[in-house]
């Protein structure tokens, strides 16, 4: 079976849409299941307004189906709502071939925290972008929960998972007072850092991404220990010194940093909000609290070794079978294609 994956977050942008699909492209082999891609790469892009890290691509129709044709695919998804994903809806309807989509962004509080458009309008537009799919694909159950009482049809459960063979204990030393308090992801004004910057914390405060606040927060707290973007062996490694994993964020539908962070051992301290409480809930391993610095404390004191054993349930093996299995689920098979005779997975 082929998937073709429509996205418009891809490499080298480091975010968590970009690490989910290649996560299930790798965990897609070992079930016989290819994945390609049409992504920015293929096109003319121009820089993100207010974020020029991130690139938008310029699709044209004619490019767009030609690609589509040449990858042959048995079922097609749609992972974002931005150019490429609206040209490749457009491809599909024309055609009234079945799709699929995931709903990866809060898009409403992401614009909103830069512009100030009415957040009911924002929801209107992506209602209708996800409205002809066969089954909107959701991170967790109150997303998903969310999304069907704004008026979303067809939405199915995609679980996350974590590469516990990168993201591990081991005994690393970042040589700065301890406690270390580590947040990690993109520094953007949607991550709400600041909420963790100015708290009172003992010990060493640390940031690891990159993005377009990161030179005003490091100019505005000095203190802080800014590292920049880290991956793979070397992020692995900076997880596993610290002592606690802040996340302030109050609008990500899933992170994935989190999974990250309890596999390497890091119990998180966060606000009780969808995110980080659709992960957690009430597993020992994080303080969750309106007052993030009692979080924080509270964090400090949580067995390191249930972080662990709470992050092994979440494989990206299981995230690939239940997400191969909603699209056969759904029928989202193309005419003429053998992906219909594919066996169906069970997570």
């Amino acid at each position: 079976m082929r998937i073709l994956v429509a996205t418009d977050a891809w490499h080298p942008q480091v975010n968590g849409v970009v690490r989910t699909l290649t996560k299930l492209a790798d965990a897609g082999k070992g079930l016989g299941v290819e994945f390609t891609f049409l992504t920015p790469q293929s096109f003319r892009t121009f820089a993100m307004p207010s974020y020029r890290d991130v690139r938008l691509a310029m699709p044209r129709p004619a490019r767009i189906a030609r690609l589509i044709e040449e990858a042959r695919p048995d079922s097609i998804h749609i992972a974002t709502e931005g150019p490429i994903g609206l040209m490749v809806r457009r491809y599909c309807r024309q055609r009234k071939l079945p799709f699929t989509t995931s709903f990866h962004t809060r898009f409403p509080e992401y614009v909103r925290a830069r512009v100030p458009v009415p957040g009911s309008l924002i929801w209107r537009a992506l209602r209708r972008f996800h409205a002809p799919s066969s089954a909107v694909m959701a991170a967790t159950p109150a997303l998903a929960r969310e999304l069907t009482e704004r008026g979303f049809d067809n939405v199915v459960l995609w679980p996350r998972g974590v590469d516990t063979q990168l993201f591990h204990p081991r005994a690393v030393d970042l040589c700065l007072p301890a406690p270390v308090f580590l947040s990690v992801g993109r520094v953007a004004v949607e991550k709400n850092l600041e909420a963790f910057l100015d708290l009172d914390l003992p010990g060493t405060k640390v940031i690891v991404g990159d993005g377009p606040a990161r030179a005003a927060l490091e100019e505005a707290y000095p203190d802080a220990i800014f590292l920049g973007e880290k991956q793979g062996e070397a992020l692995a490694e900076i997880y596993a010194a610290a002592d606690v994993f802040v996340f302030p964020s109050k609008t990500d539908t899933f992170g994935l940093v989190l999974l990250e962070a309890l596999a390497s051992g890091l119990p998180v301290a966060a606000f009780p909000v969808k995110g980080p409480r659709d992960v957690i809930g009430d597993a020992p391993v994080g303080a969750l609290d309106h007052d993030l610095r009692n979080a924080c404390f509270a964090a400090l004191g949580v067995c390191r070794q249930d972080c662990v054993e709470f992050a092994a349930n979440y494989t990206w093996e299981a995230s690939a079978r239940v997400f191969i299995d909603s699209i056969q689920a759904v029928g989202a098979v193309l005419p003429g294609r053998n992906g219909a005779e594919q066996p169906r997975f069970v997570a």
